[in-house]
Parts: structure tokens; sequence; C-alpha cells
């Protein structure tokens, strides 16, 4: 398994806002599969009451919905659909998150305000801002890794720090600012 935190140890000079939550997203995601590669089965089939489901079903949906997503944007994905009766093992479904969440940080980082998706549906073609795409994305894979966090906390296993703050300390993106003291 690569060690999330080897992904960048540099802050990405003039990344923009919104690939800098993607990054997140996409930090968080690995850590969060990084700490549930120890489990074992019984605790991968572990849920709790209000959430999606055990945490492999919920890994494996967040996987899914990434690709669906990067699929919207672009028409495309790196690796063949994933079907919901899928159920690959943690480490190609680590790789699989691994290689949405970069596309979707990719799109993050050129897309334009007037950028649409586009989807194909029993009901027809839609057309939709990329941007509720994007945010969509996010608000989807935090929601599930709260998720996630929970069920681990119900099965007394500590859960990883995954918010932003431990995100932007971990880069170094916090520093002093002298002109404000004082």
């Amino acid at each position: 398994m690569n060690d999330v935190m080897d992904l960048q140890d540099v802050w990405p000079e003039g990344e923009t806002a919104l690939a800098t939550m993607f990054r997140h997203n996409l930090w968080a995601n690995l850590k969060l599969f990084d700490a549930c590669v120890a489990l074992d089965e019984a605790q991968l089939a572990a849920t709790a009451v209000g959430t999606y489901g055990s945490i492999y079903d919920t890994l494996n949906h967040l996987v899914r919905a990434a690709q669906g997503y990067l699929f919207l944007l672009t028409g495309d994905s790196p690796v063949a659909r994933m079907r919901r009766e899928d159920k690959p093992a943690l480490a190609p479904l680590r790789e699989n998150c691994r290689l949405f969440d970069e596309g979707l940080m990719a799109v993050a980082a050129g897309v334009a305000p007037s950028a649409m998706a586009h989807s194909v549906e029993e009901d027809g073609r839609w057309a939709l801002p990329a941007g509720v795409v994007l945010a969509q994305a996010i608000n989807h894979a935090t929601e599930h890794r709260a998720h996630i966090m929970t069920i681990l906390t119900q099965i007394g296993i500590q859960p990883p720090e995954l918010d932003c703050w431990a995100f932007g300390d971990r880069y170094g993106a916090f520093t002093p600012n002298d002109e404000s003291a004082g």
C-alpha cells in the first residue's frame, strides 16, 4: 500500500481553492482506506444505525460514485465502469479511489464557471452545471467518510483524523503571519 502521506510533500504553488478541496478529498479518502486495511471481515461488515451500510459497502459505494461523477464531468473513466455487484478487494478499490479522485481534482483545477456536465439516463439526456457535480462529489464523500468513522467508533476503533485542519497541518499550509502579531 502506498503511504498516503507520500502523495505530495509540498503545497502546490498556485493551486485554486477548488482544487485544494479536491486534494483534501483525495487525502481523506486514502487515509480512511489505509485505516480500514487492517480490519478483519467482521469489522468490514460492521454497520451502525443511520449509516449507508457496512464499512466495505460504504467504501465501495463511495468509489463507484466518484467514478460516476468523473464520468459525468469528462465522459471518461481511467478504468472500466464499476458495477454495484462488483466486490473488489480493498487494495484495487483504494487504487480506483485514487484514480477517480485525482481525475476529479484535475477537473476541479481547470473547470470553467460555465462548464456543463452531461448525463444520459432512462428518462433522457441531461445537462447540469459542473459546479453542482463537483459540490455533490465533495458532499457525498464527506458524508460517507463520516458514516465509516461512526461505525469505526462504534466497534471500538479510533478513526483517523480527516478534517481540513489536519490536512492543512500535514502539508505545512499554516505559516505564522508576523504582520498580524501585536
